[in-house]
């Protein structure tokens, strides 16, 4: 009889540590009532509760909870249809009010990020709900965000997964893009070729003005070279008639100009009678080439003298 007494002692006891002692995990809380109302929240670690008066009612973990959004259909302001889904990502931020704000914040939250969706898109217009996700997204953040705070719930952000139009839309736009596409290459085709026929033009034009620049400078290089040639004549001859001049002016340098007029009159005379096609006609008064000599002369003295 005592050993059957010590044995319901040591099970009572042990209940009642099994159901004093609370062991809590990491990024969880557990909320406990104490005779149905509400008592404590546990934290991670060791706790310890009143057998059979403390309970741990909820259990709730507190790491972000990804929560995916059934599809469903959302009208945009220009009356099309869009299938839509999403995933939402939240977290138990208050452990009391979640247990006790809402029956079930999931759901809760589920139809909020729903309706807030419905909302959002009908504002917008069917290019703009391709263009603009992540305004939808911040925006139904922010709409569920508010609504959360009540069931102890924080939304950290919403993603859209999936618009889907219907096929006849998504037919058009296609339709459309391609077109968008065509168009480019056509006036990506007319652009190549006006900058085909500017460059060429360019080319021709800098060619001709090439060429022309070349003749242009080959002229004027042959026009220095004869006025440098000319320049170089006139200035031997210069120098000549000077040294002749000089010349003239030492002494017996009249008597040797006089000497040379008349050898040149001499040959000029017989290079006339050495020509047998050729009349030779000479002088009456031969004294007309000492005539002659004597005024090439007066022409050298007066030459001399100026």
């Amino acid at each position: 009889m005592s050993s059957y007494v010590a044995l319901v002692l040591i099970v009572v006891a042990a209940i009642f540590i099994i159901r004093s002692l609370k062991v809590v995990p990491q990024q969880n809380a557990w909320v406990v009532e104490r005779l149905g109302k509400y008592h404590s929240t546990l934290t991670p670690g060791l706790s310890i509760l009143v057998p059979f008066v403390d309970r741990v009612a909820y259990k709730h973990s507190l790491k972000e909870i990804p929560l995916d959004v059934p599809s469903q259909v959302c009208i945009t302001r220009d009356n099309t249809q869009l299938q839509v889904d999403g995933i939402l990502y939240f977290q138990v931020t208050d452990p009391m009010r979640a247990s006790y704000g809402s029956s079930n914040y999931i759901v809760a939250v589920t139809q909020l990020a729903q309706t807030s969706l419905r909302s959002v898109i009908g504002k917008l217009e069917l290019d703009k709900t391709f263009e603009e996700r992540d305004i939808i997204n911040a925006q139904v953040v922010q709409a569920i965000d508010e609504a959360a705070l009540n069931w102890g719930v924080k939304v950290l952000r919403y993603e859209i997964k999936d618009l889907t139009p219907p096929k006849e839309i998504l037919h058009a736009m296609q339709s459309q893009i391609t077109a968008e596409r065509e168009k480019r290459a056509l006036i990506a085709a007319s652009e190549g070729r006006r900058q085909e026929q500017i460059n060429i033009a360019t080319g021709e034009r800098e060619a001709y003005i090439a060429r022309s620049e070349g003749e242009k400078q080959s002229i004027i290089n042959n026009a220095q070279g004869q006025a440098a040639s000319i320049m170089a004549v006139a200035e031997a001859t210069a120098q000549a008639i000077e040294r002749i001049a000089a010349a003239i002016r030492q002494p017996g340098g009249e008597q040797a100009v006089q000497l040379k007029v008349a050898e040149r009159a001499v040959d000029a005379y017989s290079k006339v009678a050495a020509d047998s096609k050729t009349t030779l006609i000479v002088p009456s008064n031969m004294a007309e080439t000492s005539a002659l000599i004597a005024s090439a002369m007066r022409m050298v003295q007066g030459s001399k003298s100026a």
